[in-house]
């Protein structure tokens, strides 16, 4: 028991000192860390404390094992740590602005037909999140959430043009000032497997805050009304609830 617990301290010390030393600007500062990623931080300290304690047993004494051992298990620490990250800033609220709903990069700016709530043409703007971008997701108005509603599907990679309708995704609706309608969609990616929003029907929101997250690679479509302005270009990189990308 005493070696368990040896390990442990071990363990989670060697991992956080190198998290700590490589992110110490951002993550020490400005960040903390994402209640969904709670899970798989134990299923990695638990992982790494196994493999370190077999790795101990086998080899008593003092090896190239030892260290293997020690960086992949600092390694996953660090992967989760920086994954499930969540930024720590003032939103700047503005009514005449639509803010970015996610990190990542603008990957469609184009005018589609959206099926689901409009049933009309609109102007979409899709961010593509990468597994190093912070995922969670936040409300790009401020308003009444008029519509939310979540649809099992498929794992097509996020900029698949069917992903939009056959991925697993949430459809929400907020009607901001003046009776304007914004549309945004978590879309599943490849390797996403959970998609968590924590808004619902009837809901006021602020610009800004949290209202989901989704695991390991995805995107976000954000339907506007036709005439809206666009302040962002393709293959520009976002911040979620910093950047402008459209304003009314």
């Amino acid at each position: 028991m005493g070696r368990v617990s040896d390990e442990i301290v071990r363990f989670l010390g060697v991992g956080l000192k190198t998290f700590t030393f490589a992110n110490f600007n951002f993550l020490t500062l400005f960040m903390k860390f994402h209640k969904e990623g709670y899970a798989s931080l134990a299923i990695v300290a638990f992982f790494g404390i196994a493999l370190i304690t077999v790795v101990r047993y086998f080899f008593p004494e003092v090896t190239w094992a030892h260290y293997l051992a020690y960086g992949i298990a600092a390694l996953l620490t660090i992967i989760i740590l920086q994954f499930f990250r969540d930024p720590i800033f003032k939103v700047e609220v503005n009514d005449k602005y639509v803010l970015a709903p996610a990190d990542g990069k603008v990957v469609v700016i184009e005018e589609t037909e959206e099926n689901e709530y409009f049933k009309d043409k609109r102007i979409q703007v899709s961010i593509f999140m990468s597994p190093v971008n912070v995922h969670v997701n936040r409300n790009p108005i401020s308003g009444i959430v008029k519509y939310a509603k979540y649809h099992p599907g498929l794992y097509l990679v996020a900029w698949h043009p069917k992903s939009s309708t056959e991925n697993e995704r949430t459809t929400v609706v907020i009607e901001g000032k003046n009776k304007v309608e914004v549309l945004f969609r978590q879309i599943a990616g490849a390797m996403a497997r959970r998609i968590v929003y924590y808004v619902k029907e009837g809901q006021q929101v602020t610009q800004g805050s949290e209202m989901g997250f989704i695991k390991f690679g995805s995107r976000v479509d954000v339907f506007l009304p036709l005439g809206t302005k666009i302040n962002v270009q393709l293959d520009q990189n976002v911040k979620g609830a910093r950047s402008i990308i459209a304003e009314f």
